[in-house]
């Protein structure tokens, strides 16, 4: 089955999880149903924050990265529980299987959702039976609900996803746009974070009708080519194909150097990562290209070579920030015995036209602002220990098996493919 051509009208489902890792407790132990829960890094610390909240405490006031304390004192029944990825990972392998049964052309984008292409889906019903049959087989099967968007792009479905929360199933077309999506405030735009909609509203843009009908002459000098785009977007333009590959595409920029000579002095180390993290950023800002990933590669002198990444809330390219963020694994990981070579890289990279401000379960709305930045590298490390990084080769896998996983490697979003 091939991904219909773009003459053809296509037919996207964008389809997400509702409280995805809350309702995964509560299917695992259904005697938490109706009460207002809460996954949390380091529950017990006045710094941990909120990673999601069951609808309970939604009502509450309680929200994702709220810290713990104000939570707490929002809804003092709340009941905290630290984030199991090993059980969110297999209830994501499942949903995506029973995805994969309806149609190969299945694009995981995170943990807990994805796009499908049913345009070629035949004999199966209307995608309304289609949408109405997955919702239901999944909250039967794992008793996790979800929402599906129906729509002829993903943006547009993706739209359509979030209007109707728990168990919504929404048809967006594109003659609907007048209704049901310029309506809406600019900030529920998907990809348009607090800091560009507050750039738009300054320009009297306060809706996304407002957007659709902007003149693109003025969003390209507001917001350079991502403003005709984010136009497209509102006027329901979308070109972009659903790519079950997509998860396999990590790109990067590194630089690495093999010292003179095995060196265990901290200011030459540290000399040596600034270099690298220059020729880094350098070349991240020629291709006009941003980042959330930073890792460190460590050669010792004896040849034993490790790898240890820490993966961001927010896209980074400021060699300010990629040297905070090596700076630390460094500090971190090296054993203070002579080192042979040092490399950094920026991964997960993406054109900064193409990335968009949003808010999900580990994106805090003002990560824009780098004091917030640096407070969320810690509360990552308040979250989940010292050890959020996984080896990126063969060696150490001793300890590699004994690490927690976590939802920032993406490696594991085509596990439904595997018998």
């Amino acid at each position: 089955m091939t991904q219909a051509a773009n003459s053809k009208r296509r037919i996207i489902f964008h389809i997400d999880m509702n409280c995805f890792y809350a309702s995964v407790e509560m299917a695992h132990n259904p005697d938490l149903k109706g009460k207002p829960i809460a996954i949390a890094g380091n529950p017990e610390e006045r710094k941990g924050i909120i990673v999601t909240s069951s609808y309970e405490a939604r009502a509450k006031g309680v929200k994702t990265t709220m810290p713990v304390w104000q939570a707490k004192k929002l809804c003092p029944n709340l009941l905290l529980m630290r984030p199991n990825f090993d059980r969110y990972r297999e209830a994501s392998r499942a949903i995506f299987k029973m995805l994969s049964e309806i149609t190969p052309l299945v694009q995981p984008v995170s943990i807990d959702e994805g796009y499908l292409d049913i345009t070629d889906t035949e004999g199966l019903g209307t995608p309304v039976d289609i949408a109405e049959y997955l919702q239901q087989r999944i909250l039967k099967e794992l008793d996790i609900p979800c929402s599906l968007g129906i729509a002829p792009n993903k943006f547009l479905a993706k739209m359509a996803s979030d209007m109707k929360k728990p168990l919504g199933i929404t048809i967006l077309r594109k003659r609907e746009l007048s209704n049901m999506l310029w309506p809406l405030p600019i900030e529920e735009m998907h990809g348009i974070g607090e800091k560009t909609a507050e750039k738009l509203r300054k320009v009297s843009i306060q809706t996304i009708g407002d957007l659709a009908l902007h003149d693109v002459y003025q969003l390209k000098q507001l917001l350079g080519v991502n403003g005709e785009r984010m136009k497209n977007l509102a006027n329901g333009i979308d070109y972009q194909l659903v790519d079950p590959e997509a998860v396999h595409d990590f790109k990067s920029i590194g630089s690495s150097q093999t010292l003179a000579h095995d060196s265990a002095d901290w200011d030459e180390l540290y000399q040596l990562l600034e270099d690298l993290v220059n020729n880094v950023a350098r070349r991240v800002k020629r291709k006009n290209a941003t980042g959330k990933n930073v890792q460190l590669m460590i050669r010792f002198h004896n040849h034993q070579t490790i790898t240890r990444s820490k993966t961001l809330q927010g896209y980074i390219d400021e060699k300010e920030d990629i040297l905070f963020v090596a700076k630390e694994l460094l500090k971190t990981h090296w054993n203070e015995d002579p080192v042979r070579l040092l490399g950094v890289s920026l991964q997960h990279l993406e054109e900064k036209s193409q990335v968009g401000e949003q808010l999900d379960l580990f994106t805090y709305r003002d990560n824009a602002k780098k004091e917030k930045l640096y407070e969320t590298m810690e509360a990552l490390t308040d979250k989940y220990g010292k050890d959020i990084f996984l080896p990126l080769n063969g060696e150490d896998k001793k300890d590699d098996e004994q690490q927690p996983r976590t939802s920032f490697q993406k490696d594991f979003l085509d596990d439904y493919k595997k018998p």
